[in-house]
């Protein structure tokens, strides 16, 4: 009886320890890096959203994309928006967006005030949320401080939209991806792979012909960072470059998997931050722990997808934006399996350009970031693909059209 409680406790255990195997296979690794970061949460705060009046000139933030932290009047037609990052310390990516309008049509100068860091986007005006147009430079400058942008506006009672970059929200996200599969209903797929800290859905794009088994896989994600809108801009352009007719698009579908996470940070988006989640974290800092909701999300999904499918990521491409348009790579010392791409990848780019040459900024093993995880990860090649703020929105999209049809040319004839 002895003997038999001892088989059934072995077993038993061999059972539990098979079982855990499998699950691991799955699980992405922890990487130690040289300049590891602390993600676990820190405190956020909240803007109120309310719609501010004083006198006959009224402000909102209640809307997707708004950061507003407050209004007050300086003086007779001069009027302050007061702008405050989600937490601190952050990168000073001083963003801004508003509602402001009035019964009666007038001039008024306004100033944004941030409490923290200067200013870092050009106002951008609209009246739909759809066509956007820059503020005359003559109506706009710095002189008074680096913390104080003054702008002089013409309000009425049509509702015109102020902000540093262009809203693109979840609910704009949602709509492109229900549009890729409408115009392209046998390659894109789509599905929400979990949530955000705050319930919102975490959207994944699939896109692939026939079989997706034992294909070799290209990754992309954007939107770690909520204002970076050029680079979302870029990814947009750069998959649907992927999906349009042309003979190498097509032998690109029928071979490899694309897979796509648009907008890995939705909170933060919608909330206006200027760079971290809800859990107060840069997400492009947890990529080797995972503490943050997102990241854990993301990383749990792709690893486990591509492992149970026998994909080979051989490239990750992470979409930002910054001051200018540049790459950021690896240092030669480091060599994924397409090691080389990058340099035939740039050069295509700079042929197809008379005025335009890709700033190359490569640098080795640092942070927990996308660039070092893609590597570490998968061994694949790992580029941070980043759009100048002000880059002018035509050619965002022309040179993510023509990276992407350079990408698949080096990767069919592979």
């Amino acid at each position: 009886m002895e003997n038999k409680a001892k088989i059934y406790s072995l077993l038993f255990m061999g059972i539990l320890l098979f079982l855990s195997s499998c699950k691991s296979q799955y699980l992405p690794h922890e990487h130690n890096l040289p300049q590891p970061e602390d993600t676990r949460d820190r405190p956020v705060e909240f803007q109120e959203k309310k719609t501010y009046a004083i006198n006959d000139v009224l402000v909102s933030n209640e809307f997707e994309g708004a950061r507003l932290n407050g209004f007050e009047q300086v003086r007779n037609n001069t009027y302050r928006v007061l702008v405050s990052p989600e937490n601190s310390p952050i990168n000073a990516s001083s963003y801004y967006a508003f509602k402001i309008w009035s019964p009666e049509q007038k001039e008024i100068e306004l100033e944004i005030f941030y409490t923290e860091h200067g200013h870092r986007y050009w106002p951008k005006l609209s009246y739909d949320d759809e066509l956007w147009f820059p503020l005359d430079s003559m109506r706009f400058d710095t002189a008074k401080a680096g913390n104080i942008a003054t702008l002089k506006l013409d309000i009425g009672p049509e509702k015109l939209t102020v902000a540093g970059q262009e809203l693109m929200t979840s609910s704009d996200n949602r709509a492109w991806i229900e549009s890729l599969k409408i115009q392209h209903p046998s390659i894109v797929r789509s599905s929400v792979i979990g949530q955000s800290r705050e319930g919102r859905p975490i959207h994944f794009l699939d896109i692939y012909d026939g079989d997706h088994h034992d294909k070799p896989a290209i990754v992309i994600f954007s939107r770690l960072h909520p204002p970076e809108v050029t680079g979302y801009m870029a990814m947009q352009s750069f998959v649907e470059t992927l999906l349009d007719s042309s003979i190498v698009a097509c032998s690109f579908i029928e071979n490899y998997r694309i897979m796509v996470y648009p907008m890995i940070n939705p909170d933060g988006v919608d909330l206006g931050h200027w760079r971290h989640n809800t859990g107060g974290v840069d997400l492009n800092r947890d990529w080797s722990h995972y503490r943050q909701k997102e990241i854990k999300t993301v990383a749990y999904h792709l690893t486990e997808l591509v492992r149970k499918s026998n994909n080979d990521v051989l490239l990750g491409l992470d979409f930002h934006s910054t001051q200018e348009d540049l790459y950021y790579t690896f240092t030669n010392n480091r060599r994924s399996k397409i090691y080389n791409f990058k340099d035939l990848w740039m050069k295509g780019i700079d042929e197809a350009f008379d005025n335009y040459t890709p700033k190359d900024q490569p640098y080795d093993l640092n942070q927990p970031i996308t660039k070092a995880w893609f590597l570490l990860e998968f061994n694949a090649e790992s580029i941070t693909y980043e759009v100048g703020d002000e880059t002018p929105r035509v050619f965002v999209k022309e040179k993510a059209a023509v990276a992407a049809k350079e990408m698949m040319k080096l990767l069919v004839l592979r």
